[in-house]
């Protein structure tokens, strides 16, 4: 260890062992300051990070911003292709509720990871923190990648849908024009340039910004939920019950069952946003109890209102094959204008576009906290440069600019058609699963006793909830990446590109550990001072103390918050 200077008389030890922590700190070691600390800032510290954020984001400015992530409307919108499309109305109704009270069991339990280690590493670092002795470098690498993965494909991907949702709302004012793959395109960096320089603002104003957008967000699936069933202009006004539940219309070459789990990937892609607490926590006051309650909120508050939604669509649809394969490209244009009048169909789409922008707003600023976050702990090349915090924002500027080039990027996918661009949708959803499960199967499978408990957590039934998430992300992976055909009707213009577009950078990154990561990647990085606990350090002005390194630091071990007396 390096020695250091202290500009107090005297170094402030805090005990990892007094704070609800699972800590990545050396056994037996604990962080000393030279200052006196708030509780938030005293968590971060026993957790082995020094505390750069203005924790500027309260309980509801962090719900707010993974609801606006979540996005109901626009993510409805955007995958309704999914849902409706593999099974009709009944896998819609069916499948939402369904996937829904798994999704709970998975965001509860990583909400009771978030209470023990509230730090923008998230996931990352608990994989890190939990794994058997000697596997937490491994576990964190590839939780962490698959990790950005998907926090990297949110935006572009929901950024891509704004833009076809745009297009789409001019081809209905004037029917001659039938957009572009290019203008797409362009329309689509157009939208993330815009993101960039929003997320790259003081924390304060990014807070504010993402609040305005979540209540926008509330109140217009209210709106529509309310305006749908109200407006349309069909006669029957409503399916009846027995067809909406019953009849599965089935458009893959599948079994009925496998298409109702293949419209998952809707409900999954839509829901995965409740993840973006964990991210905002270093920048959270009371972040061991706000962010997981913001999570647990987000998924609860989320799954119910986008059930409501589900229903309404599917009460209402007269024709799904014609919405599917509209000419104008966009299933959720397609379905207004066939149930809606014309001007309030425009209305509608309106509003899920203002919602659209503001949840591409909310995918950018998770997406930057997490690059920042594995950045510190040198992921990447050139780390040094993505970790930088901007000194007159605040935030971490380089790393929102660093997710805009790669996100402009894979937009180039929708230059090779509809099919590629669609890997983005699925690649989000799998990433970020595999990702959420592989932390909590260690915690649930491997911990034991050695988990310790924030003060938000689910008492016994934690380990049984955690089981119950894991096994769903373990049905759920291969069946999003299955085709809807396959024989003879599967072509590559039909084929699901998930698991090459998600699976080879995987497998390089895995490479990478084998042949040269395993050397020098050891997992999350103390950045804040430490010394082995027991030691009395009285330390004067200009005296530099040497610090000694533990016996388990040595060995790359991590601990569990409780240093050995």
């Amino acid at each position: 260890m390096s020695s250091s200077k202290h500009s107090s008389t005297q170094a402030i030890f805090q005990d990892v062992d007094h704070d609800p922590v699972t800590s990545a700190l050396p056994n037996g070691d604990i962080p000393y300051t030279d200052h006196a600390m708030d509780a938030d800032e005293r968590v971060i510290v026993a957790l082995g990070y020094k505390q750069e954020f203005k924790r500027e984001f309260s309980l509801w400015t962090t719900f707010c911003v993974s609801f606006a992530v979540l996005g109901l409307l626009p993510s409805f919108a955007s995958t309704l292709y999914y849902g409706m499309g593999y099974a009709g109305t009944a896998g819609m109704v069916w499948g939402w509720i369904i996937a829904m009270l798994f999704i709970q069991c998975v965001a509860m339990s990583m909400a009771e990871l978030c209470s023990a280690m509230p730090t923008s590493g998230g996931l990352y670092y608990a994989a890190a923190v939990l794994a058997p002795p000697g596997y937490g470098p491994f576990a964190a690498w590839l939780t962490g990648w698959s990790n950005w993965i998907g926090q990297i494909t949110a935006a572009p991907s929901v950024d891509y849908a704004l833009s076809a949702m745009i297009l789409a709302a001019a081809s209905i004012s004037n029917p001659d024009y039938v957009p572009t793959s290019w203008q797409k395109f362009l329309l689509t960096t157009l939208v993330m340039i815009l993101h960039t320089f929003i997320s790259s603002m003081p924390t304060k104003w990014v807070a504010q910004f993402n609040s305005y957008g979540s209540t926008f967000n509330m109140i217009a699936l209210v709106v529509v939920i309310i305006a749908i069933p109200a407006g349309t202009k069909n006669e029957p006004k409503f399916t009846p019950s027995k067809e909406v539940w019953g009849n599965i219309t089935n458009m893959t070459d599948f079994p009925d069952g496998v298409a109702v789990l293949m419209t998952f990937v809707g409900v999954i892609w839509t829901m995965s946003g409740y993840d973006s607490p964990f991210h905002l926590s270093e920048e959270c006051s009371n972040a061991n109890i706000a962010s997981p309650r913001a999570i647990v909120m987000t998924s609860g508050v989320g799954g119910l209102m986008g059930w409501f939604l589900q229903l309404v669509v599917a009460y209402t649809v007269l024709d799904i094959e014609a919405v599917i394969d509209s000419d104008l490209g966009q299933p959720w244009a397609s379905y207004l204008l066939q149930v809606m009048p014309r001007k309030t169909a425009m209305a509608i789409l309106g509003l899920t576009i203002v919602c659209g922008f503001s949840m591409g707003q909310g995918c950018m600023v998770a997406a930057s906290r997490v690059t920042y976050a594995y950045a510190r702990d040198d992921c990447f090349p050139l780390s040094r440069i993505w970790k930088k915090v901007n000194d007159t924002t605040q935030t971490p500027v380089n790393a929102v600019i660093l997710n805009t080039v790669l996100g402009i990027l894979m937009c180039l996918l929708m230059l090779a058609g509809d099919v590629a661009i669609g890997a983005l949708f699925s690649i989000g959803a799998i990433a970020q699963f595999v990702a959420f499960a592989i932390p909590i199967a260690i915690r649930v499978f491997f911990v034991g006793n050695r988990f310790r408990k924030g003060p938000w957590h689910l008492g016994p039934f934690g380990p049984a909830i955690g089981g119950i998430g894991v096994f769903f992300v373990l049905l759920m992976i291969p069946i999003l990446c299955l085709p809807s055909v396959r024989g003879e009707n599967l072509t590559p213009d039909q084929m699901n590109w998930t698991c090459l577009v998600w699976g080879a950078p995987m497998l390089a990154v895995t490479v990478w550990w084998v042949v040269d990561a395993r050397k020098w990647f050891k997992g999350p990085k103390i950045n804040v001072e430490h010394a082995i606990h027991g030691v009395e350090v009285i330390v004067n002005v200009g005296v530099e103390v040497e610090d000694q390194p533990s016996e388990s630091e040595e060995d790359g071990q991590v601990s569990t918050g409780k240093p050995s007396k």
